[in-house]
C-alpha cells in the first residue's frame, strides 16, 4: 500500500497526529504493534492539566483543554470529558512561593487560575484531612477524560478520512534511499510506500529511532497506579501532592473509582510493567493520609505503565536528519494531556513548516538543560 504518511504507534500521540492530518488531507496509516492505547495512554490516569510553569507548556496545555471541550461535538461520541478542575497541594511557604509564580505567568497567558486558602481548599474538598496545609493553587477548567474513548474516537475519524489503522502489527524494517524514507516493512509482510514517518511509538520510540540511525534521548521509565472500587461521590478535582512522599489521584467521573499513583524516589528503567507490593501499601497510605474516609475502600488492581522520559521533561516534536522521519515522543508523564494540541501542532508542522504554537522549546536540537518545577 502506499500512504502520505506512516505513524508508528496507535496511542495519542499517534492517533491525534493521524487525526489531524488526515483532516489536513493527508492519506495516513497508523502501525500498532496491539491494540490502540496499548503503551503509556492506556495505562495513564486520565487527568489532564494546565496548571505548568512554562509558556510553551501551559499553551499546550490550555490548547488541549480547548480541544477536549469540543472533542465530543468534534468527533461524535463522549470521551467521558469532565473539568473537575485540579487541586495542587502547598504544604510549605516554599511551595505556596512556587505556586504563586507560576500562576503568574499562567494568569498572563489566560488560564483561569488562583491560589487559594485551606478554607477554601476545604469547601472543594471537604473530607481532605487539612494538616499542614498552607493553601492550594487551583484551577477548575483543568479536568479528565477516558484514554481508551480519546484514542479509539481519534482513531475512527482517521478511517473517517479515508486513513487506515493497523492493529496487532509490527514494524519490522523502515526503508531509506540515500537518507531519505521510502518504505516501511511490517512482520504481517506489508510493505507501506511512504516518503514520510512519524515515530509515535512512546516506550519504544529509541528502538524505532534506531531503525534509521538515530539514538533519540528517550527513555522509559516504570510507574504504577492502582484503582479502586467505586464509592459515593466524594470530591471532583485531581488532588496532587507534592511532599517527598506525595501522590496524586482522582475519582473517576463515571463509576466514581479512585485512580492514583506517585513517582517513586527511584524509579525503574526500561518498559516494566510489573508491579509491587511497596507501591501498593504505600499509595494507600498517601491516599488515606489525605482523605481518611477512604480507610475502608477497596482497591480492585493495581498496573503499571512508561513515562517516556527526556532529560529534561519536556516532549521531543521535530523533524530529524533522516529526510522524511519525524518524532513527537518523550511526553515525560503528560502524553495524555498534551495530546490532542501537540497533534494538532505537529500536524501543522509536518505539511506546513511550522505550527501555531512555535514547537522551539521541543527540538531534537535544543540543549537539554535540567528539569524544571510543576513536573
Amino acid at each position: 500500500g502506499t500512504a502520505d504518511v506512516v505513524i508508528i504507534g496507535g496511542g495519542i500521540i499517534g492517533c491525534a497526529t493521524g487525526y489531524y492530518l488526515a483532516r489536513l488531507g493527508q492519506k495516513v496509516t497508523v502501525v500498532e504493534r496491539e491494540y490502540l492505547a496499548a503503551g503509556s495512554t492506556g495505562r495513564c490516569l486520565g487527568g489532564i492539566r494546565q496548571q505548568f510553569s512554562t509558556e510553551t507548556a501551559i499553551r499546550v496545555a490550555m490548547g488541549s483543554v480547548k480541544l477536549f471541550n469540543e472533542m465530543e461535538e468534534e468527533l461524535g461520541r463522549s470521551v467521558e470529558w469532565y473539568p473537575g478542575g485540579y487541586l495542587l497541594l502547598a504544604h510549605s511557604e516554599e511551595q505556596k512561593r512556587e505556586y504563586l509564580k507560576a500562576i503568574e505567568l499562567q494568569k498572563r497567558l489566560g488560564l483561569s487560575v488562583e491560589f487559594i486558602s485551606p478554607e477554601e481548599v476545604l469547601e472543594i474538598v471537604p473530607c481532605l484531612n487539612s494538616d499542614g496545609l498552607v493553601g492550594a493553587a487551583y484551577c477548575s477548567t483543568d479536568g479528565q477524560a477516558n484514554p481508551f474513548l480519546v484514542v479509539n474516537a481519534y482513531a475512527d475519524g482517521i478511517k473517517r478520512f479515508g486513513g487506515k489503522i493497523l492493529t496487532y502489527t509490527e514494524v519490522t524494517e523502515i526503508v531509506t534511499q540515500s537518507d531519505r524514507i521510502t518504505a516501511v516493512k511490517t512482520n504481517r509482510g506489508d510493505e507501506l510506500f511512504t516518503p514520510c514517518i512519524l515515530n509515535a511509538a512512546g516506550p519504544w520510540a529509541k528502538e524505532i529511532g534506531k531503525m534509521v540511525g538515530l539514538n533519540l534521548p528517550i527513555e522509559a521509565e516504570r510507574h504504577e497506579a492502582l484503582v479502586t472500587e467505586g464509592t459515593e461521590r466524594m470530591f471532583d478535582p485531581m488532588l496532587v501532592d507534592y511532599r517527598v512522599d506525595g501522590c496524586y489521584f482522582l475519582q473517576r467521573i463515571v463509576s466514581n473509582n479512585f485512580v492514583g499513583c506517585y513517582t517513586p524516589a527511584t524509579p525503574v528503567k526500561g518498559p516494566s510493567k510489573a508491579s509491587s507490593l511497596e507501591f501498593i501499601s504505600e499509595m494507600a497510605k498517601r491516599m488515606i493520609r489525605l482523605i481518611p474516609k477512604l480507610q475502608d475502600v477497596k482497591i480492585l488492581r493495581q498496573w503499571a505503565g512508561s513515562y517516556c522520559m527526556t532529560p529534561d521533561g519536556n516532549p521531543i516534536m521535530d523533524k530529524t536528519e533522516v529526510d522524511g522521519f519525524y518524532v513527537a515522543g518523550g511526553m515525560s508523564g503528560h502524553g495524555f494531556m498534551f495530546g490532542p494540541m501537540l497533534g494538532k501542532l505537529m500536524a501543522e508542522f509536518m505539511t506546513t513548516g511550522e505550527s501555531s504554537i512555535p514547537l522551539d522549546e521541543f527540538s531534537l536540537k535544543r540543549e537539554f538543560a535540567k528539569k524544571e518545577a510543576l513536573k
